[in-house]
């Protein structure tokens, strides 16, 4: 529950996800599933493609952006997102998520958003910084040095009290707090302040150890075969100690071991632990027990997505029901918002 202007709301949850290309087993863990729990529980959520968002890092690669989009949606359907639980949108079919973020950069000040630590991650993962200073972050464009207020918009726009994220976002929905609360200062009371859910699923590791990433090209795809879910996993990293069958390892070292935890029961985690620590069962031996659950899991999505492209119309008409709730939404928000602020409604 939250209160704005004296009035008690009900849980209103809302994220997005960049059509980049494909998902992989990050984005199952770390958002997905998550969603699924949410829409489950009550309350209303808001699921968008951000877009607009993609134009914050590549600006020049916009050529795939309507096919990422499709195939987005499709996978997040196969996974179980619900049109009649959830609203399903794009982002760039609201056109009031740009006067929103218009607005909202007017009070929002420049110091707030170069101290962001996860634009500065963001733009050393895709190298277009190399250190740490303030001056460097300065270099940036204004779309990504600014894109934590379009963020903040696509947030506050349906008065979001609730934002699922991975810890490295929690900044952004601080961030969105405090824009929340400074436009309440400075106009009236319009949005609640949202509190961060982090997602309870731990990071998952990449094939070489790291988180995994389209940047990084270390994933696992949801789209991928269970033969190419196997060639890829059975060469994942693991402890470095083990360079020969006969070496003990310790499995809290081994990056495969995370996706143990995932996936496997806790009589199997046991039993790839002590056969690590002793030496007693090998690497592959060992990724084996644990691929075959990545492999069954995938399965259903594979399963209900084959069924969805033979219908590629049902997608389309998920986005166009959704983009009408939504902008329904963002207007009444919106006429909320430009009284506050003086402009005519």
């Amino acid at each position: 529950m939250a209160v704005v202007s004296g009035e008690v709301t009900k849980r209103v949850v809302v994220s997005g996800m960049r059509p980049t290309g494909r998902l992989h087993l990050g984005h199952l863990h770390g958002a997905l599933r998550n969603w699924v729990r949410l829409q489950n529980e009550g309350g209303r959520c808001f699921f968008f493609v951000a877009d607009w968002h993609v134009l914050t890092t590549k600006p020049e690669g916009t050529e795939s952006i309507e096919q990422n989009t499709v195939e987005m949606v499709t996978d997040w359907l196969a996974v179980g997102i619900d049109p009649q639980k959830a609203v399903i949108f794009r982002q760039s079919a609201i056109k009031q998520h740009a006067e929103l973020h218009l607005l909202l950069s007017m009070v929002t000040p420049t110091p707030w958003l170069i101290r962001n630590p996860t634009v500065k991650e963001q733009a050393r993962d895709l190298g277009l910084i190399s250190g740490e200073e303030d001056q460097e972050v300065l270099s940036l464009s204004y779309g990504l040095l600014g894109y934590p207020v379009l963020q903040s918009a696509d947030v506050l726009i349906y008065k979001a009290t609730a934002v699922p994220v991975g810890e490295d976002q929690a900044p952004h929905i601080e961030l969105t707090r405090e824009i929340a609360r400074r436009f309440n200062h400075f106009y009236s009371p319009v949005f609640p302040e949202p509190q961060t859910l982090v997602t309870e699923a731990p990071r998952v590791p990449g094939l070489d150890g790291r988180k995994m990433s389209k940047s990084f090209h270390n994933a696992v795809w949801l789209r991928d075969s269970p033969e190419e879910v196997d060639r890829k996993l059975s060469r994942m990293m693991t402890d470095p100690r083990r360079v020969r069958r006969t070496d003990p390892g310790e499995p809290e070292d081994c990056p495969a071991f995370r996706l143990h935890r995932i996936y496997c029961s806790p009589e199997e985690i046991d039993y790839v632990t002590r056969g690590c620590r002793s030496a007693g069962i090998g690497c592959l031996e060992c990724k084996k027990i644990m691929i075959r659950h990545v492999v069954a899991d995938l399965a259903p999505i594979a399963e209900r997505r084959q069924q969805l492209e033979k219908e590629p119309q049902v997608v389309h008409e998920v986005l166009a029901r959704g983009q009408e709730q939504a902008r329904e939404v963002a207007e009444t928000t919106m006429r909320e918002v430009r009284t506050a602020v003086g402009l005519p409604a």
